[in-house]
C-alpha cells in the first residue's frame, strides 16, 4: 500500500496500537492509508498461535461501512461465508421453533444483509492489507511511561518501543485502559461457559447437523445454549445462565478438567434433549467467562496522546455489536486525527471519545436490557423473540 507521508496532526508521529484484533488492525489499515507510521503490538507469538473463535457478522452501518472505507470489500467478498448469516432457534427438546428462510441473492448494498466471516479470516485479510512488519508479534504489554513528549512501551519479552500516540485496542482486559481512566467494569449477572469443538462432524454428528452452518440458539427456562460454526469446520458454543458474581471461584469446578465440566453441564441441563449432551462430551477445552460491562454513563477527560477503542473503551455484554463497534471506533479515530478539522491531538481525541461514548451508551443499554432474556429466558421472552422473527409457533 503505497501512500504519501502523513501531514497535519500525524506528521512525523509514531503511532503504537496495542492489540491485534479487528479494531486495532482496522485502525492500522486506515491510518496507513493516510501515510501514518504505525506499529501494532500483539501478544500472540504468531498469527497461527490460537483459534480466533467463531464467526462474526458485519453490519451495513458499521463493520461493512468500515470495510468499504478501508478499500477491502473485494478481499472481504473473497473471505466471507455465504449462507452463514442464518439463524435457527430451538427449545430444550431440540424442536426447531424458528428456521430462517433463504434470504435470496446476496446484495452488499442491502442494509439488512449481515454477512458472516470467520474471525481468523477477518484477521488475516486485515493483516495482509498492512505494510510488511506492521504487526510486531510476541509483544505482551507490560508497562507504559512518559519520556519527554513521547511514550515508552515495555513488553514482557524485554523489548521496548517509543511512540508519540498510543491506542489501546487490547480488549476487555485492557492494560492500556488504566492509563486513560480508573473506571472499573461491573458484572452483568450472566456467565457463559465457552467450548470449542474442532471436528464436530465426527465427534457430535447430530449436533453438527442441527447447527447446519447457522447461528443456533436453544432456549429453555432459565438457561440457553448457543452454537456457531467456525470457518475451519469447528464449532464454538456457549452455555449460559445467571450466576452470582463469584460463582467461578466458589462453584468447585476445575474448568481445566473437561470431565468435571461435562458432569456439571449435564446435571445443569437436566431434562434437555441428549443431543446437547453430545456437544458437551465432544468438547475438551472449556473457558468460563463472566459477562462484564463498563458503565454506560462513563466519562473521562481526554488525554493528548492516548486513547482506547473497542472493548477496552466500552465493554458490554454480547449483542452482535462488539467487532462492528470496534471497527467503527477505528474509523472515527482515523477521521478525527486526519480530517484537518482539529487544531491539536487532544481536541481530535476528545471529539472521537465523545462520539464513541455516545454510541456505546445506546448499544450498551440495549445489551444490558437483553442479557436476562438471553441468559435466563422465560416462556414470555421466547415468545417475544419468535414474534420479532414473525413466527407464529406456540
Amino acid at each position: 500500500m503505497k501512500t504519501s507521508k502523513a501531514t497535519g496532526l500525524l506528521a512525523n508521529k509514531k503511532i503504537a496500537i496495542v492489540g491485534g484484533g479487528p479494531g486495532g488492525l482496522t485502525l492500522a489499515r486506515l491510518l496507513q492509508g493516510k501515510g501514518a507510521a504505525v506499529k501494532v503490538y500483539e501478544r500472540d507469538f504468531s498469527n497461527e498461535a490460537r483459534v480466533q473463535g467463531a464467526i462474526v457478522d458485519l453490519h451495513f452501518e458499521s463493520g461493512l461501512k468500515v470495510i468499504k472505507a478501508a478499500r477491502l470489500l473485494d478481499a472481504f467478498k473473497a473471505s466471507y461465508m455465504p449462507g452463514a448469516d442464518k439463524f435457527r432457534l430451538l427449545d430444550k427438546d431440540a424442536t426447531i421453533l424458528f428456521d430462517e428462510p433463504n434470504k435470496g441473492p446476496v446484495d452488499f448494498d442491502d442494509e439488512r444483509f449481515r454477512p458472516e466471516i470467520d474471525r481468523g479470516a477477518l484477521r488475516n485479510l486485515l493483516i495482509e492489507s498492512l505494510e510488511p512488519e506492521t504487526v510486531v508479534w510476541d509483544s505482551q504489554f507490560a508497562s507504559l511511561e512518559q519520556v519527554n513528549n513521547a511514550w515508552k512501551l515495555t513488553f514482557k519479552n524485554g523489548t521496548t518501543a517509543i511512540a508519540d500516540l498510543v491506542t489501546g485496542a487490547d480488549g476487555y482486559r485492557s492494560k492500556i485502559r488504566p492509563y486513560v481512566t480508573d473506571i472499573k467494569e461491573r458484572y452483568s449477572g450472566s456467565t457463559i461457559i465457552q467450548g470449542e469443538i474442532d471436528d464436530p462432524e465426527k465427534d457430535c454428528p447430530d449436533m453438527y447437523e442441527l447447527v447446519n452452518k447457522a447461528n443456533l440458539m436453544a432456549m429453555g427456562p432459565g438457561k440457553t445454549i448457543a452454537a456457531q460454526p467456525r470457518g475451519d469446520g469447528g464449532i464454538t458454543f456457549y452455555a449460559t445462565s445467571l450466576y452470582p458474581e463469584d460463582w467461578i471461584k466458589t462453584c468447585g469446578i476445575d474448568f481445566n478438567n473437561s470431565g468435571q465440566v461435562y458432569d456439571y453441564l449435564v446435571d445443569f441441563f437436566e431434562g434437555w434433549n441428549p443431543v446437547f449432551y453430545s456437544l458437551f462430551k465432544a468438547c475438551n477445552r472449556f473457558v468460563p467467562r463472566p459477562l462484564n460491562y463498563f458503565p454506560i454513563d462513563q466519562h473521562w477527560q481526554p488525554k493528548a496522546t492516548i486513547t482506547l477503542i473497542g472493548d477496552a473503551a466500552h465493554l458490554m455484554p454480547p449483542s452482535g455489536e462488539g467487532v462492528n463497534t470496534a471497527m467503527l471506533d477505528a474509523l472515527d479515530v482515523s477521521e478525527c486525527l486526519t480530517s484537518g478539522e482539529f487544531n491539536d491531538l487532544q481536541a481530535a481525541i476528545g471529539a472521537y471519545e465523545q462520539r464513541m461514548r455516545a454510541r456505546a451508551a445506546i448499544l450498551g443499554k440495549e445489551a444490558l436490557e437483553g442479557i436476562k432474556d438471553f441468559s435466563s429466558p422465560t416462556d414470555a421472552s421466547i415468545r417475544k423473540l419468535l414474534e420479532m422473527f414473525g413466527s407464529n409457533v406456540q
